[in-house]
C-alpha cells in the first residue's frame, strides 16, 4: 500500500477513535493506531499470498527484526524465500490442482481425463464430419471462462463475440478440448494451469498464476486446412 493510502486509512481510524459517537476499538496513542493499520495491511497482503502461513511465526520474525536478533541473514532469507516461491509453492499448487481435478472426475462419471490432465464432459457432440484435427485448422468459438471458484472471467455471449482463431493460437488445453467435438458441439472442460496460462497467469484477463480454469466452449464453425484451395 502506498503512503497516501496508508495515511488515509490511518486518518479514518483516528477520526473514528476520536469521535464521541464511535463504538469502535480505541488504541492508546496515535502511533499505536498507525502501527495497527500497518499490521492490518501486512496481514491482508500475507493472506492473499498464502492463507496457510503461521501467524505466530510471522509475528516472531517481525519481533526478531525489531530486536536485531533475526535467525537468518538477509542473504539466507532471500535464498530461502526465492526457493520457496519458485519451487515449493508451485509444487503445493500442482498437488492441490491434481486432487481438485481428480475429485471432479470421481464425483461425476460424465467427466473423463486426458493424459495432460484436461478434465472434460461433452455436452453436445456436434458434426463429426466437421471435426478439427490439424493445428492448421481454423475455428470459430464462443466460450465462458471461469475460475475454479466459479468466478466468471470472460463470456463471449455477454460480449456478443465470436472468436475466430487457428487451432495453433489456442491454449493447449483448449486446443485439445475442441478436437473432441465437431461443428455445433459443446464441451465443458477443466484445464490444469499447465494447459492454460501457467505460472504467469494473465493479469488483464484476471487469471492468477497457476490457476485451474473451467471453459464452457461452443464450436460454431470449423475451417479444415485440408479442404482449402491450393
Amino acid at each position: 500500500m502506498n503512503s497516501r493510502n496508508l495515511l488515509l486509512l490511518a486518518a479514518v481510524l483516528l477520526a473514528g477513535a476520536c469521535s464521541k459517537k464511535s463504538a469502535g476499538v480505541k488504541l492508546r496513542t496515535d502511533t499505536d493506531s498507525v502501527a495497527y493499520v500497518i499490521g492490518m495491511n501486512v496481514g491482508a497482503n500475507l493472506l492473499r499470498m498464502d492463507s496457510t502461513l503461521n501467524v505466530a511465526v510471522v509475528c516472531e520474525g517481525i519481533r526478531d527484526v525489531f530486536r536485531e536478533a533475526a535467525k537468518l541473514s538477509p542473504e539466507e532469507a532471500e535464498t530461502f524465500f526465492l526457493s520457496y516461491m519458485n519451487y515449493a509453492l508451485p509444487e503445493k499448487a500442482r498437488a492441490y490442482e491434481e486432487q481438485f481435478l481428480a475429485d471432479i472426475a470421481k464425483s461425476n462419471r460424465a467427466y473423463a481425463r486426458t493424459t495432460s490432465g484436461v478434465t472434460y464432459t461433452v455436452d453436445e457432440v456436434g458434426d463429426q464430419e466437421a471435426l478439427p484435427s490439424s493445428d492448421r485448422d481454423s475455428v470459430a468459438l464462443r466460450w465462458v471462462i471461469r475460475t475454479s471458484g466459479g468466478e466468471e472471467l470472460y463470456s463471449s455471449y455477454d460480449r456478443g463475440d465470436t472468436l475466430r482463431l487457428a487451432l495453433s493460437e489456442l491454449k493447449p488445453g483448449v486446443r485439445e478440448s475442441v478436437k473432441l467435438i465437431g461443428k455445433g458441439g459443446k464441451i465443458t472442460t477443466w484445464l490444469p494451469s499447465s494447459q492454460a496460462y501457467g505460472a504467469e497467469g494473465d493479469a488483464e484477463l484476471g487469471v492468477a498464476p497457476n490457476a485451474t480454469l473451467c471453459y464452457e466452449i461452443e464450436l460454431v464453425e470449423v475451417d479444415k486446412y485440408a479442404n482449402r484451395p491450393r
